[in-house]
């Protein structure tokens, strides 16, 4: 029997496709990322406040959050592949225009437009395998994923780094366009189309459907545990490398080493699945946020630099565990309107994320490191407690 084109091997290689998008999302996500290490040299290039430029962050971040509001809901009417593509090739563009500038204004300007376009992928990617995926591959293949956008968070921020310390800043963002531009190639030639979902799908639709799943309580507190994730996370490696520098002495490679240590954390995202397989969501969620709480506590109170170190793998581990298991949960909750409720996730998510730079320099400013981790410890722990109010998982 002859095969379709939709059915040959290289379609049906689920393992190939799981790596495309495990790819897509670290370098997609990464892009929100790369200014954290940025902070001090924009601050003297631009001769302004860190206050200012953590705007490069925080731009970045709502514009991601708005975003992802309107790409779920654009790949229905015009394909989850398209989407994809034409977002990639709109990050490229506005990547390859960030050093271009010497004005900082212009730098948060152009970090919006990246906003926007990397919207294009993390929502998108979710549906795609939700309706590409037969169901027992999906909870792994969206746990490869979510680890995708977690790793980022580290490796964005140590690619930053090395780049900026050999070859300045601008170079971090010449190279990052290179990367997307052969991502978006990736997606181009060996990610398969599927069928559209709703030509027909209109934006009134859309808001009927976040109306409606705005008054589910279970999903309201889910969606406020989201907010004190990544907030929680950017802040804690804001912070952490001002209180490396200035406690333990660290010079930029050392933090670097730091950071290096946290993706040991992220390997635990992929077995979430399988937790929630064994158990069930919302114990899951239960364990990974206090797993998270207990990390970041520890690294609070501690003075000994290979505990702190430990620690913050701990609490890394955490939130890898946490991420897929709450869009997991968030996806179960929102039943048939499954894929505008991880659309509504992704935005309040990436509403914390933007806050996350924000809530960093105001706990700085308290010049207590101590006080900055136990405020980042009350925050996540407010999303612990939030969680065993949640009753409609499973």
């Amino acid at each position: 029997m002859e095969l379709s084109k939709e059915n040959t091997p290289l379609h049906q290689n689920y393992n190939v496709l799981t790596i495309i998008l495990f790819w897509c999302g670290l370098v997609v996500v990464a892009s929100n990322y790369l200014t954290i290490p940025l902070m001090s040299i924009f601050s003297e290039v631009f001769h302004t406040s860190i206050t200012n430029v953590a705007w490069t962050g925080s731009a970045f971040s709502l514009c991601y959050a708005a975003g992802s509001l309107f790409s779920g809901p654009l790949s229905d009417r015009f394909g989850r592949k398209q989407v994809m593509f034409t977002g990639l090739l709109m990050l490229t563009i506005s990547t390859l225009a960030v050093p271009t500038f010497s004005n900082l204004s212009w730098v948060i300007a152009l970090r919006s437009i990246q906003g926007f376009a990397a919207a294009s992928f993390a929502p998108v990617a979710i549906a795609y395998v939700v309706d590409k995926f037969p169901a027992q591959k999906r909870v792994t293949t969206i746990g490869f994923i979510s680890s995708s956008f977690l790793i980022s968070a580290i490796a964005g921020q140590i690619f930053s780094s090395y780049i900026s310390q050999q070859f300045g800043w601008q170079s971090v963002f010449y190279y990052s366009a290179s990367i997307y531009l052969i991502t978006a190639v990736l997606v181009l030639l060996l990610l398969p189309k599927i069928d559209i979902q709703q030509a027909n799908n209109k934006l009134k639709t859309m808001f009927q459907q976040f109306q409606t799943l705005l008054t589910d309580k279970s999903l309201i507190q889910a969606y406020s545990i989201a907010i004190t994730l990544l907030l929680s996370f950017v802040a804690f490696y804001t912070v952490l490398g001002d209180y490396l520098t200035e406690t333990f002495s660290l010079n930029e490679d050392g933090i670097l080493y730091v950071r290096m240590v946290g993706i040991i954390g992220m390997l635990v995202a992929p077995f979430a699945g399988k937790l929630a397989n064994k158990y069930n969501l919302l114990t899951v969620l239960h364990g990974g946020l206090a797993v998270g709480v207990i990390g970041i506590f520890i690294v609070g109170v501690s003075t000994n630099l290979f505990l702190l170190v430990t620690m913050s793998v701990v609490f890394v581990a955490g939130i890898a565990i946490t991420v897929p298991t709450l869009i997991s949960l968030v996806g179960h909750l929102g039943g048939k309107n499954h894929g505008a409720a991880v659309s509504l996730y992704a935005f309040i998510l990436f509403i914390g994320t933007s806050l996350g730079p924000i809530v960093a320099v105001f706990l700085l400013k308290t010049e207590s490191y101590m006080i900055a981790f136990l405020l980042l410890t009350l925050i996540l722990g407010i999303g612990l407690i939030i969680s065993f109010f949640i009753t409609n998982g499973r």
